[in-house]
């Protein structure tokens, strides 16, 4: 197995936060033993995780998002499993199996969306969903792709930070979010309706009757 690393900030320079950190910490953290703890608190103090040359990966994300468009589970496996080569072979990491499933397993607490598997000497597996189990519909590119991202996340935790257990910190999800600005950029914000001079009427009318 390849070497892991390990990136933490230095002694005195998380003192500062560390009440803020405190405050933010998931409420399953006081369930956790001290090793897992320890492992908890790295996984949170690292909140990027930077690749070396996104924009060489931005084509295979728009390539992703096309075969998503079509809903063709092979095509959209393939094109996922070329995204996260690309993620791994740039972070000189072990690669990762991806596999594309259909329609998301559910139960009384809801829709499955990803599952990460991680077993010693092993290759890892992601498997991903891409179809809604309420309605069988493809899921939307951005929500599928931080799916894809978020196991791969997982994997990164092991591999690239040398973590020996992987949990849902604020860390992790802001990492999550670093990668999903670098191959996808920020959503596009839904420009609001201009206000009609019908609507501004009515309003006014309203408030004139409320008196």
């Amino acid at each position: 197995m390849a070497a892991r690393r390990t990136q933490e900030p230095g002694g005195n320079e998380a003192r500062p936060n560390e009440a803020r950190r405190r405050s933010s910490r998931f409420s399953y953290y006081g369930r956790l033993g001290a090793a897992e703890k320890r492992t908890y608190r790295k996984s949170d103090a690292v909140g990027a995780i930077v690749l070396p040359l996104p924009g060489a990966l931005v084509p295979i994300v728009e390539r992703f998002r096309v075969a998503l468009a079509a809903g063709k589970r092979a095509k959209i496996e393939h094109v996922a499993r070329e995204l996260c080569l690309g993620i791994t072979v740039s972070l000189e990491v072990p690669p990762v199996l991806v596999k594309v499933r259909s329609v998301r397993p559910s139960d009384h607490e809801g829709e499955l969306h990803g599952l990460y598997t991680w077993e010693k000497g092993k290759v890892a597996v992601i498997e991903v969903w891409m179809r809604t189990a309420r309605n069988r519909r493809v899921v939307q590119f951005r929500t599928f792709l931080r799916t894809l991202l978020h196991e791969v996340c997982h994997h990164l935790d092991f591999t690239l930070l040398g973590l020996s257990d992987t949990f849902h910190t604020e860390g992790f999800f802001r990492r999550e979010s670093s990668l999903m600005r670098q191959l996808a950029g920020r959503p596009e914000k839904k420009a609001r309706a201009p206000k009609t001079a019908d609507a501004v009427k009515s309003k006014q009318l309203a408030l004139f009757a409320d008196g």
